[in-house]
């Protein structure tokens, strides 16, 4: 499970971003799109679908279950099912690329048929965490049959031929733990439950009503929810549009409030609230970002227009980082150019994410002569604000797009050039960046 050769990227200060964009499909919907559509009997259509390397692995692995997919060109694709409980045994093992998302969903969904499956990934996606998802799915009745130390990739899976339902309290605040475990529960008699001391993305539980499950969802303590989903639905066919992914929306966004003179205008940005977080700390930051054109096509969007703006440094609570857990990285960038400190609590779930997130955004930091601290799993970002970020260093991507894609927006306003590493990575979760950024003012080379 190799990758190419690795292709640098170096970021220089740029003139003012300007432009209006969409930035591609959302990548958590997209990938649930294609995995409810193959779960259902019918044809299911989607629009907006988010064409990358993730996305695409886990359009694979439907086909390799017996699902036939159709890609219509521009987003658009067809979709046949085959039904709840209905995937066939593939022929050979699932390789997801860097896609712990289409990965992890993909085991629940399988862990509710009686076949064997093999998956498999690139070597970052080998040293990732599965023991959590799979604790539960051995208890709906799937088993391990073979895998890496820990649970680890690459591993083999046994899936339940009359899987049982399950109320599971998920231990960590992890959205793709929840959804492979309400993935599973699909093919259960009766009711499967997940309680969450920590609300997180809520896509599943959405997609699911939207192809007719029935799904309830409560409140559940302070912050948390507990979600019942009825099992042995027959799933309906029907549309999805995907909005626009606000994680990809983050880097132009970032760019234009930090680079002097910009103004920019994102469209059709998804405004589900449990993936605003970012938005709502760059605004507490000072940010300029406004809300047009608001609609609600199954979830929230508007067009964002966003200004260059005065930035200082803020205490992000640990409470909000469910809603904006792959946004650290990029606010980290932001936070760099704030007048004062930004400290940010509760980022324990970064040290599992493609490399560990945490000690790589410090480092991304250091070497452009950023100041940065580790306390236990806050770190701590002492702003340069009209110093300025010095830059000039070279950013280590490990095998992460959001690294990359941060590092380079964190470029195009410091004093020095920024150069990473490898940026073919980026193409997993942003097709077309370099293009876009370019078109709005970046100077990528």
């Amino acid at each position: 499970m190799s990758s190419a050769a690795p292709t640098p990227l170096t970021a220089r200060r740029s003139g003012p971003m300007a432009g209006q964009i969409r930035v591609p499909g959302d990548k958590s919907i997209s990938h649930r799109a294609l995995i409810l559509g193959a779960m259902t009997v019918g044809e299911t259509t989607v629009s907006g679908l988010l064409e990358g390397e993730d996305v695409l692995n886990t359009a694979k692995a439907m086909r390799a279950l017996g699902a036939k997919l159709e890609r219509l060109g521009d987003g658009n694709w067809r979709i046949h099912g085959v039904g709840v409980g209905g995937f066939a045994q593939p022929a050979g093992p699932l390789d997801f690329g860097n896609s712990g998302t289409g990965c992890r969903l993909v085991i629940g969904a399988a862990a509710g048929c009686g076949i064997t499956v093999t998956f498999d990934g690139d070597a970052s996606l080998r040293s990732r965490p599965m023991r959590r998802v799979l604790d539960p799915l051995e208890k709906m009745g799937a088993r391990v049959v073979s895998a890496a130390d820990g649970g680890r990739l690459p591993l083999t899976l046994q899936g339940a031929s009359d899987p049982l339902p399950l109320e599971y309290e998920s231990p960590v605040p992890s959205a793709q733990l929840k959804s492979a475990v309400l993935l599973a529960g699909l093919a259960a008699p009766g009711e499967t439950t997940v309680i969450e001391a920590e609300a997180t993305r809520d896509h599943t539980e959405k997609l699911l009503k939207h192809f007719g499950a029935r799904i309830v969802s409560k409140p559940y303590g302070d912050h948390g929810r507990r979600i019942t989903l009825q099992g042995q639905p027959e799933l309906s066919p029907v549309h999805v549009t995907v909005p626009a992914d606000p994680s990809s929306a983050a880097f132009p966004l970032v760019a234009a409030l930090i680079v002097p003179g910009s103004e920019l205008t994102l469209e059709s940005v998804m405004l589900n609230p449990l993936r605003t977080g970012l938005f709502t700390t760059l605004r507490e930051m000072g940010a300029s970002i406004e809300e047009l054109d608001k609609k609600d096509e199954g979830e929230e969007t508007a067009n964002l227009r966003v200004r260059t703006s005065k930035l200082k440094g803020v205490d992000v609570p640990a409470a909000r980082a469910p809603s904006m857990i792959d946004e650290y990285l990029i606010l980290a960038v932001a936070a760099a150019f704030a007048e004062g400190d930004t400290r940010m609590r509760g980022l324990k779930e970064l040290r599992v994410k493609e490399s560990d997130r945490l000690e790589a955004t410090a480092e991304m930091l250091r070497v452009n002569g950023v100041k940065v601290d580790i306390e236990g799993d806050d770190m701590i970002v002492h702003g340069m604000g009209t110093t300025g970020v010095p830059g000039g260093g070279e950013v280590k991507t490990h095998m992460d797009h959001r690294i990359a894609m941060s590092a380079l927006m964190m470029g195009l306003a410091s004093i020095g050039p920024v150069r990473i590493d490898d940026s073919a990575f980026i193409a997993t979760s942003f097709p077309g960046f370099v293009e876009t950024m370019r078109g709005l003012g970046a100077e990528l080379s």
